[in-house]
C-alpha cells in the first residue's frame, strides 16, 4: 500500500457555489484532489479539461452502494462539496468512511425544504405556513391550507429553478398547469407551497440578506452578513454587498435568529448560507443551505484576502479553523450579476465590457457566459457576468453599479431574431 505524504480530498463536484479553478487554488496547498463527478452532467463535461488538470477524476453513479465502495477504494482523508445538488451524497459518503461532515440527517434537512420548515417550526424558530405537494392531487388542499399570496418551489432544488410567486387564483392555475405538464412528462417531484413573506421596502437594496456561517462541534460562528441588491422576477438574486446597509442592532437580531435555526437543524461541520427576509414584523428565515453562497469565495478573496475553500478543506480534515468576522476597512465591497433572460435563446455578443473595466471603483468584470452559448430560459438563476468593485459608501456603490449596467449591451438570438438589450433593461426580459 502506497504511503501518502499529503492529505487526499474527495471533492464531489458539479455546478455550484465555487468553480473548479477556485477549488484547485484553495485545496492544492493543503493536499491532493480526487474529483467525484456525477454522470450525465453537462457542466462537468464542459469543465472536464480544467478538472483533469487539477486532480484525478472518478465517476459518481448515483448508486449509494457503488459510490460507497468507490470512496472506500479511494481512501480519502476528507470529503466535501460546494454543490447544492451533491450535499446529501457528500454527507453519505463521509459517513460511509467515518470522516468529518454534516450528518446525513442534517444534509437531508438542508436539501428537503418541506422537512426544513417542519424542523424549524417544531423548534419554535419559524412560523411560516407551509405545505408539501407530495403528489399532484395534493395541490388543492395544500394551497387552501397555506393561502395566498404564496411561493411554490421544489422541495429539493437549486438556483430558483421552477420557483413561482402566486397571488391570485389565475396565477395558481397557471402554476398548476406547469406542474401537470411536469407530471405528464415523468418529471414530477414534490413541491413546497409556503406563505409569501412580505418584505419591508428597502430600495435600492433587496428586502432580504444572507448570513454566511461556519459550524463545528465547538459551535456556530457567523463571519459575514451579506446585503443584497434587488432580485429580478421571479426570485433571482443579482448581487451581494459587504457590509450590509442595515443598522447593527438589526443585524444582531438576524444573526441570533440564524444561530437558533442552525442549532435546530443540527449543523456542526461545514459552511451554511442562510437567506433571511426582512419583514415589518422582524426577520424570517427564507431557507438554509448547507454550503457557502455562490460567488462568495471569489468576493472574500477580493475583499479580505480570505480563501473560504481552504477553510472548508481544513474543516473537512477535522480541524476547527478560526474565522473572524470580516473587516472591510471602512469600504463597501460589492458584486453585481446580470441575469440571463427567462426567454430561451443564445448569447450572440456583449458590448461595453472594456468600458466597465475602466470605470473608477470597478475592480473586476468577468463574463461567465460566452457568445455562442445556449441559454435555457425559465426561472433558474443563470448569471451572465460579475461586476466587482469597492466604494466609499453604499450610495456611491449604487451609482457605480447603475453606470456599469448602463454601459453594457447584450445581444441575444431568440426565436424571432436577434435582440439588443441594455443592461438596465435586462431584468424586464
Amino acid at each position: 500500500m502506497t504511503t501518502r505524504t499529503r492529505p487526499l480530498f474527495a471533492v464531489l463536484y458539479d455546478a455550484g457555489a465555487v468553480p473548479a479553478g477556485e477549488i484547485g487554488t484553495g485545496l492544492a496547498p493543503l493536499g491532493d484532489i480526487a474529483f467525484l463527478l456525477p454522470e450525465g452532467s453537462a457542466h462537468v463535461e464542459q469543465m472536464r479539461p480544467v478538472i483533469e488538470q487539477l486532480g484525478r477524476t472518478h465517476p459518481l453513479t448515483s448508486d449509494p452502494s457503488a459510490d460507497a465502495e468507490l470512496i472506500r477504494v479511494i481512501r480519502p482523508d476528507a470529503v466535501l462539496t460546494f454543490s447544492e445538488r451533491l450535499i446529501r451524497p457528500a454527507a453519505e459518503l463521509a459517513a460511509a468512511v467515518g470522516l468529518p461532515g454534516q450528518s446525513v440527517r442534517t444534509a437531508r434537512i438542508f436539501t428537503d425544504k418541506g422537512l426544513q420548515r417542519r424542523v424549524l417550526r417544531e423548534a419554535g424558530v419559524d412560523r411560516t405556513r407551509t405545505g408539501v405537494v407530495k403528489v399532484l392531487d395534493d395541490w388543492p388542499a395544500t394551497l387552501d391550507e397555506v393561502g395566498l399570496p404564496a411561493i411554490v418551489k421544489p422541495a429539493t432544488g437549486w438556483s430558483s429553478q421552477d420557483t413561482y410567486a402566486i397571488s391570485s387564483q389565475e396565477e395558481a392555475a397557471e402554476v398548476l398547469e406547469h406542474l401537470t405538464e411536469l407530471h405528464a412528462a415523468g418529471s414530477w417531484r414534490p413541491f413546497v407551497i409556503e406563505e409569501f413573506l412580505r418584505g419591508q421596502p428597502s430600495h435600492p437594496f433587496g428586502d432580504y440578506v444572507s448570513v454566511e456561517s461556519i459550524c463545528t462541534p465547538a459551535g456556530i460562528s457567523h463571519f459575514v452578513l451579506t446585503g443584497k441588491t434587488p432580485v429580478v422576477p421571479p426570485f433571482r438574486g443579482t448581487g451581494r454587498v459587504w457590509p450590509s446597509h442595515l443598522p447593527l442592532a438589526q443585524e444582531q437580531e438576524i444573526l441570533d435568529l440564524v444561530t437558533r435555526a442552525l442549532e435546530a437543524v443540527g449543523s456542526d461541520c461545514g459552511f451554511t448560507h442562510t437567506e433571511v427576509k426582512i419583514t415589518p414584523d422582524g426577520p424570517g428565515i427564507i431557507e438554509i443551505n448547507g454550503r457557502i453562497s455562490a460567488h462568495v469565495n471569489m468576493m472574500a478573496r477580493e475583499a479580505c484576502g480570505m480563501d473560504l475553500v481552504r477553510v472548508g478543506g481544513l474543516m473537512a480534515l477535522g480541524e476547527q479553523p478560526y474565522l473572524p468576522p470580516f473587516d472591510f476597512g471602512g469600504k463597501v465591497h460589492y458584486q453585481y450579476n446580470n441575469i440571463a433572460p427567462v426567454r430561451p435563446g443564445r448569447l450572440e455578443a456583449v458590448h461595453g465590457a472594456d468600458t466597465v473595466r475602466e470605470m473608477p471603483g470597478i475592480t473586476t468584470y468577468r463574463n461567465f457566459v460566452r457568445p455562442g452559448d445556449e441559454l435555457p430560459g425559465g426561472s433558474t438563476t443563470l448569471t451572465l457576468d460579475s461586476i466587482s468593485g469597492v466604494a466609499e459608501s453604499h450610495g456611491a456603490m449604487v451609482r457605480t453599479i447603475e453606470e456599469a449596467r448602463a454601459a453594457l449591451t447584450f445581444e441575444f438570438r431568440f426565436s424571432d431574431g436577434v435582440h439588443r438589450i441594455g443592461g438596465l433593461e435586462l431584468p424586464e426580459h
